[in-house]
Parts: C-alpha cells; sequence; structure tokens
C-alpha cells in the first residue's frame, strides 16, 4: 500500500481479524490461498499470524460457552455448599442425641 507522498504504509490489523483469520486457515474448510484471497491479506502475512504461537489464536474463546459453564459451576457450588452446612447441623444434632 502506497500514501499520497509515494512512501509505502503498513496496513494494521486487528487482533480479532487476525484471529478469525487464523480460525479460518484452521478449521480446514477453506485452502490457505482461498482465505488470503478473499480476505485481501498476502498469503506471508497469514502465515505468520498462523505460525505464532498462541498469542492470537487464545485471544477470546467462545464468551458464551464460558458464561454458561461459569453460571453451571457457580449453582454446583452454591448446592455442595448448602448440603455441606446442612451435613454439618445433622452431625452436629446426633452428636448431641448420642452424648
Amino acid at each position: 500500500m502506497v500514501n499520497e507522498t509515494g512512501k509505502r504504509v503498513r496496513k494494521a490489523y486487528s487482533d480479532e481479524f487476525k484471529a478469525e483469520a487464523v480460525r479460518l486457515v484452521r478449521s480446514g474448510d477453506r485452502k490457505f490461498v482461498e482465505v488470503c484471497r478473499s480476505l485481501g491479506i498476502h498469503e506471508s502475512t497469514l502465515s505468520k499470524w498462523v505460525n505464532k504461537p498462541n498469542e492470537i489464536q487464545i485471544l477470546e474463546p467462545d464468551k458464551k460457552e464460558l458464561l454458561a459453564e461459569n453460571k453451571r459451576l457457580t449453582e454446583e457450588l452454591r448446592k455442595v455448599k448448602l448440603e455441606q452446612e446442612i451435613l454439618k447441623k445433622a452431625a452436629a444434632y446426633f452428636a448431641k442425641s448420642l452424648v
């Protein structure tokens, strides 16, 4: 890319764009070259992103899945704490009746 003065300008891509490009390549649904052409990026650029260790790929896992799992685990923890409290009270009650 060249600006008005004739100097080359490096195009900047967001991390989200890079992560989506890497995901498209890794999914295997489309060929590497097809992904490059459809996104308008050079093959060497995408190759660098794909080979970069986990910096781009682990950007943001599916938030919906994480939120659902967090909600499920929070509810499970609440139930376990309630059960624990009930068992403590039951143990104290039966300990008194034995004495």
